[in-house]
């Protein structure tokens, strides 16, 4: 029994340009139809003969069978093959074997989707930050079958064997993933590759996500590595969390740890607004308001002295001297100027020398504010100083890599999945767009 679209009686005529568009090796175009969202393309194999897969012997064909999938959308929208597949028979009676069909590597058995368009699918998801409903849409399917066909791909990227080799340097940070819905493990800490190249680029790759921000889950996964990938590790950056320098104390103590100059910068930052807000309470006996001199100037009061114009600066002053009069604010603002000024230091001895000077400082300053940031950075110490030592190894990476990772959830507006959540940052993050081609080659 024979396909009335594809005579077997009649000798096939295929064209070479077409089949060059088409771009599949051993697939022929047979003939083209438009369809009401796209275009269908019929197409078959050029194998001619076979033999049993059992016994040899050469088969004959029984029929054809037809297999559609999408394929890779063109320019007229989502494109379906159409695959007359041969059915073949062995016509030797004593053999087990009745009836076969032929397969490809292209288009696999009951599969929806073919293999190319499962690539094209996890490319774009991979490099063009798009989700997967607009894919879908391209390809002429539902979400699921979208997404069955490109997770596996994304998987084998993710999870290569060498994805961890020539990790130098590590940062860790907390990341919020959900933010509404069950009450699941909604912060995640996140390991990143902040090692520098031969050039003093970073390579910034996220490496793993897991549920929960603790220092037991950042220990096992580190526990969870190669002693080589462990002791490859030189230096480990991080925030103000005990947790996280506990893990690294325990698995990674030959490291350098360095505290991330942003987030100490942060906690001076703190310092001055938990000031404002308690004088802004002592002075008017209530919280800010838009009108009151303190709160005008409270997001100009987290700016530096040395990005302000002077405008700026007479503002700034006007207002303190309104509404500060105990000077409380001034000198925590005055403070944090000091703090940010340590970082600026241009040599690491310089820095050093800052950083004793500031302890001096805050230790005579009467802010209660103060006083308190004080005592975080004599517990950071080490870190803080090491930041010098090594050239300003900071965690400004990891944020970078998080931006990305906040991006792709609001492309695809949320996830409910953690599973599909972390394939998908591993492969946005991963640090392959830096290495795709941008030009055509023969």
């Amino acid at each position: 029994m024979s396909d009335p679209t594809f005579p077997d009686s009649a000798e096939p005529i295929y064209s070479a340009r077409v089949d060059a568009l088409l771009g599949l090796d051993d697939f022929h175009v047979r003939s083209v139809e438009t369809t009401s969202i796209g275009v269908r393309i019929h197409v078959e194999t050029d194998t001619t003969m076979t033999g049993c897969t059992n016994c040899g012997v050469v088969a004959t064909l029984h029929h054809r069978r037809r297999h559609a999938v999408g394929d890779v959308p063109g320019p007229r929208g989502p494109v379906e093959l159409v695959w007359h597949k041969r059915i073949w028979r062995c016509w030797e009676s004593l053999c087990p074997v009745s009836t076969w069909s032929e397969g490809s590597e292209f288009i696999r058995p009951r599969a929806k989707l073919s293999v190319r368009a499962g690539d094209w699918a996890a490319d774009r998801l991979q490099y063009d930050d798009v989700h997967v409903q607009a894919l879908a849409r391209r390809l002429g399917v539902d979400w699921h079958t979208c997404w069955a066909a490109a997770k596996p791909v994304l998987a084998t990227r993710t999870t290569s064997s060498d994805r961890l080799d020539g990790v130098t340097a590590l940062g860790v940070d907390e990341h919020v993933w959900r933010h509404v819905g069950p009450q699941t493990p909604r912060v995640l800490t996140g390991m990143v590759d902040i090692s520098r190249d031969d050039e003093g680029g970073v390579n910034a790759r996220l490496l793993d996500v897991l549920p929960g921000r603790s220092g037991p889950v950042y220990r096992d996964w580190l526990k969870a590595q190669t002693p080589g990938f462990r002791a490859g590790i030189k230096h480990t950056t991080l925030d103000a969390f005990r947790g996280y320098k506990n893990a690294i104390d325990d698995q990674l103590s030959h490291t350098i740890t360095i505290l991330d100059a942003f987030h100490v910068v942060k906690l001076g930052i703190e310092a001055v607004d938990d000031t404002r807000r308690r004088v802004q309470q002592a002075t008017t006996g209530h919280r800010g308001r838009k009108d009151e001199p303190l709160y005008k100037i409270r997001r100009l009061l987290t700016m530096g002295a040395e990005h302000l114009k002077q405008k700026t600066a007479t503002k700034i002053d006007a207002k303190l001297k309104a509404g500060d009069p105990d000077w409380e604010v001034t000198i925590a603002w005055d403070c944090y100027q000091s703090l940010r000024r340590m970082y600026q230091a241009p040599t690491p001895v310089e820095g050093r020398a800052r950083f004793e000077a500031l302890v001096d400082k805050f230790s005579s300053c009467p802010i209660p504010e103060v006083k308190r940031l004080l005592t975080t950075l004599q517990k950071w110490r080490i870190e803080i100083l090491a930041y010098f030592a090594t050239g300003g190894a900071s965690n400004g990476t990891v944020e970078a890599v998080n931006n990305l990772i906040e991006k792709t959830r609001r492309v695809a507006h949320g996830f409910r999945n953690f599973e599909n959540y972390r394939l998908r940052i591993l492969a946005v993050a991963s640090g392959a767009k830096k290495n795709l081609p941008t030009r055509h080659h023969a």
